[in-house]
């Protein structure tokens, strides 16, 4: 059984300056965090405050792709919790055939935010999760951190993402 989840907000973990995604069920206020790296979480950040750049960057080039070759992302898919590493699914539809396309779950994050796909937890990771993280984990979560991310938004500049090497 999965859930339907939205992006409540975007944290830094305080004790490993980690970013941190938080998927939120509305209806439970049930929430599931998920570190991720810093450029997903740059990417997550722009959308959600709706920042453009003169050119696409990685997500927004996929998302027009996407729609150039008529294929629709139906809805992504956190699906699994093992050795604490996420593994999520996007589902894609192209005419009346549906595929499923194995990806990180922050990437898959930042794709459904870009296509208005929604987000889905498996029922299953939301408990192995509450089993993995603490409770002083539990208080990292602060409001003060949405200043820290408009500072590093504010500064961000499109040619800096070329300074990172894969």
């Amino acid at each position: 059984m999965y859930r339907q989840m939205t992006v409540s907000s975007l944290v830094m973990d305080q004790q490993t300056n980690t970013p941190v995604v938080i998927l939120k069920d509305p209806v439970t206020e049930t929430h599931l965090p998920i570190w991720i790296g810093l450029l997903e979480a740059t990417s997550i950040a722009t959308e959600l405050e709706k920042i453009r750049f003169p050119r696409p960057m990685t997500h927004d080039l996929l998302k027009n792709v996407l729609e150039h070759l008529n294929v629709t992302v139906e809805r992504i898919e956190v699906c699994d919790l093992r050795d604490n590493t996420y593994y999520a699914l996007i589902h894609l539809r192209v005419d009346d055939k549906l595929s499923s396309i194995d990806s990180r779950p922050s990437d898959a994050i930042a794709i459904a935010l870009r296509t208005n796909a929604p987000i889905f937890v498996r029922e299953e990771v939301l408990q192995k999760s509450q089993k993995s993280v603490s409770q002083e984990d539990k208080t990292m979560f602060r409001s003060e951190d949405k200043e820290q991310w408009e500072e590093i938004l504010d500064k961000l500049d499109p040619e800096d993402f070329g300074k990172y090497k894969m």
